[in-house]
């Protein structure tokens, strides 16, 4: 295949996009794909592995429910020889492969895999993230949190929530994986939620895994690589309580600096008014979220659809908004019922990292 094929299949799994995300050089000749793996047992498609070995381009190709073959070729590392094309780079993950962790984003580490930014600079936030429409409307993200340590709330967010909604996990959570591949291919955006210290913070109640703003860096980066490596397929991080730690600059910069440099964002719950998140953040150039209203503060299914018109009108106002919630069964019954509505008025219901404050935009 000539590079003008390679350019023209690149840019035609590309149509939807907004920009051109990067450049990269592509030797040639591109070799021949793998051979086509089958559909898993429970309908989900599989991707054939890239091989890594000499020059070319690295090919995929994926055996669709339909039988359909869609073929991806991306650049492999080279000698810098070759010519220079631009690839048009897919925002978001392919749905049918959501489930699937790409192994380009993963470092190993001991506590296990680790997001990573790809040879060619692909973030997790990125490949990760629900794709929108990109259009100017009035844009509004809503994150259910506390997923994994209910499995009869995290069955019933992840089954009755609009896709849409953005899901986080707690790091304490059970069956996290099988749950984050399940939300996955159902079209969620999902985060981490890490525990860290909040103001009275008590040692016998909180989580051990909690991180301590008087804590050695070494030991929060380890509890925090520990919590992240639990799952794959997140955009970012949100913090649990937090109070405290979030308010303590130098306790908080390390922790920062390491989700920034994993290509992943920060997105602060917005609930201690002290914290230091967003001036950090700017000097570590880490993408960063100020959630603006907890949606579910009373439990009560008419408290929480009056707290969602609260936040509809801030979006109006603003452009976009961020509210939070539990997995709580009011949360997920408000919830479902006031996107349908809000979506007939209008209102785009987007992932989380479409609404971050990201340096690599400017």
């Amino acid at each position: 295949m000539t590079v003008a094929g390679v350019l023209g299949l690149s840019l035609y799994t590309m149509q939807d996009e907004p920009a051109l995300r990067r450049t990269a050089q592509v030797p040639t000749p591109v070799p021949a794909a793998s051979a086509v793996e089958p559909t898993s047992g429970d309908g989900q498609t599989q991707a054939s592995r890239r091989n890594s070995a000499g020059p070319g381009a690295n090919v995929e190709r994926t055996l669709t429910d339909d039988g359909s073959v869609v073929n991806k070729y991306s650049p492999r590392s080279h000698d810098g020889s070759g010519p220079l094309i631009i690839e048009a780079s897919r925002i978001g993950q392919d749905p049918r492969l959501a489930g699937t962790a790409n192994e380009d984003l993963l470092e190993d580490s001991p506590y296990g895999p680790l997001p990573a930014v790809s040879s060619v600079g692909l973030r997790p936030m990125d490949h990760y993230a629900r794709p929108w429409s990109g259009a100017r409307g009035t844009r509004i993200a809503i994150i259910v949190g506390g997923l994994g340590l209910s499995q009869t709330g995290t069955q019933r967010a992840i089954e009755e929530l609009p896709s849409e909604i953005t899901l986080a996990f707690a790091a304490s959570g059970n069956s996290l994986q099988r749950w984050m591949q399940t939300s996955r291919r159902q079209g969620h955006e999902i985060l981490m939620q890490i525990p860290m210290e909040p103001f009275g913070y008590s040692p016998s109640e909180a989580d051990p895994a909690t991180l301590l703003a008087d804590a050695p860096a070494e030991q929060n980066i380890d509890r925090l690589h520990e919590a992240m490596a639990s799952i794959t397929g997140y955009t970012g991080i949100m913090n649990h309580l937090g109070g405290r730690l979030l308010s303590e600059a130098g306790a908080l910069e390390p922790l920062l600096r390491d989700i920034a440099s994993r290509g992943l964002m920060f997105v602060d719950d917005g609930t201690s008014a002290r914290s230091a998140s967003g001036s950090i953040a700017k000097a570590v150039e880490l993408p960063h979220v100020f959630a603006d209203m907890v949606l579910d503060t009373e439990l009560d299914r008419s408290a929480i659809l009056k707290k969602l018109d609260d936040l509809e009108r801030l979006a109006l106002r603003k452009g976009s908004a961020v509210g939070t919630a539990s997995a709580f069964e009011e949360s997920v019954q408000a919830i479902s019922q006031w996107v349908q509505e809000a979506s007939g008025r209008g209102i785009e219901i987007v992932g989380v990292s479409a609404l971050a404050e990201d340096p690599a935009d400017y």
